[in-house]
């Protein structure tokens, strides 16, 4: 009796699994889809000017694969970039300028903020200060792209044109992350997998809609629109600085746009499990404002999600278990089914699809140590400057 009820118990949660990956496949905005690319676009009459903001710090390894992209844009109307190297040790500005002389292009600037007051988290100090040199050219639109991102040659002409057709506030592509090494090639896709999960693209482009995000990475804004919502001043404790920026465009009245990229590329690679685990755990409890009852939910929801549906199959099978098994396998069919398609974008071989219970069981454990680092107080970090806890940053006003 007892091991019936115990196997009953698996079927049913397997049951709850498959009605929630139904859910999923189904009513959160086609998250799983792939063709969410840049929206129409028309040349306009008279391009406006655009100033290109790149926040640097140490990354003097990455910039002569990822400036020189910046450098070359074939834009038709006036573009100007300012590089800025937040307190790098490793010759940074100075390889800026030397790349630009080598290669010409663009107007190049160099800038340096100083140390960030109290209260300022990630790059946006460097971020404000690339805005406020840029405001002495009264640019039309900003695009903040990442020191590691390279573009490709006329990936500011298709933002700019893709904004004015639409009428977007903010247009900003996901850049196409590097895979190559193996836990690359594990985490990667997911990586971004989950974020559409969490923030599906269509819903962020629909009028009307609440959901608002953006990617880091590459982000085409229009000027106004950045004063009107009071960037970056207003989200200067944020450490998941991209989706705060959407969230306050969008909650000032603007339109926001968020897609996959095709021409945009990160550089930056990952090569080991420890760098992905730091890149994911470092904001990882902060989308969950740092709560401990949305850490738990979390934690037994991506159980019930990903975890559930093979371990119902496999328990099923060795006991005999036919409503488990069916359960458990059709939920994980459906499960690997939506993941194809991200597989599929970062040209990666279809058997990797099935694996993604194992991805999501080391994103639980990231979310996890994510929390535990919170709670020994080491904040947020970004390129070894370490900040204090959200709860602990004094608020100036």
């Amino acid at each position: 009796m007892g091991q019936t009820a115990r196997v009953s118990a698996v079927a049913w949660t397997a049951a709850g699994s498959l009605l929630a990956w139904l859910w999923l496949l189904l009513c959160q905005g086609f998250f799983w889809r792939t063709d969410v690319r840049l929206p129409p676009r028309g040349e306009p009459d008279v391009w406006p000017s655009v100033c290109v903001v790149v926040p640097a710090r140490d990354e003097a390894p990455l910039l002569p694969a990822s400036l020189p992209s910046l450098l070359r844009q074939d834009y038709p109307g006036r573009a100007e970039i300012f590089l800025v190297d937040d307190g790098s040790s490793d010759g940074t500005g100075d390889l800026a300028r030397e790349l630009a002389h080598r290669h010409g292009g663009l107007p190049l600037t160099v800038g340096s903020p100083g140390e960030p007051p109290a209260g300022w988290t990630g790059k946006l100090w460097a971020v404000r200060h690339g805005i406020g040199l840029a405001r002495a050219r009264e640019p039309e639109y900003l695009l903040l792209t990442d020191a590691d991102i390279a573009h490709a040659p006329d990936s500011l002409r298709e933002l700019v044109s893709a904004a004015r057709a639409g009428g977007f506030d903010i247009v900003s592509l996901m850049a196409r992350l590097r895979v190559r090494s193996a836990w690359e090639r594990f985490v990667v896709p997911a990586f971004v997998y989950f974020f559409a999960q969490l923030y599906p693209f269509r819903r962020i482009g629909g009028e009307g809609t609440r959901t608002a995000a953006a990617a880091g990475g590459c982000v085409l804004l229009r000027a106004d629109a950045a004063e009107r919502a009071r960037i970056p001043d207003a989200i200067r404790h944020a450490v998941i600085d991209d989706v705060a920026l959407a969230r306050a465009v969008k909650g000032s009245g603007g339109r926001v746009w968020l897609g996959l990229a095709d021409g945009v590329d990160s550089v930056r690679p990952y090569p080991r499990l420890h760098d992905l685990w730091r890149m994911v755990s470092r904001s990882a409890y902060a989308q969950l404002r740092h709560n401990p009852l949305l850490l738990a939910g979390t934690v037994v929801g991506l159980a019930l999600v990903y975890l559930v549906p093979p371990a119902a199959l496999v328990a099923g099978l060795a006991a005999g278990n036919t409503a488990a098994a069916v359960a458990g396998g059709a939920a994980w069919l459906v499960m690997t089914g939506t993941y194809v398609p991200m597989v599929r974008y970062y040209r990666q071989p279809l058997w990797l699809a099935p694996l993604l219970p194992f991805t999501a069981f080391l994103y639980l454990l990231m979310t996890v140590d994510s929390a535990v680092q919170h709670y020994r107080g080491r904040g947020a970090a970004w390129k070894g400057r370490t900040y204090a806890r959200p709860d602990a940053v004094p608020d100036e006003g």
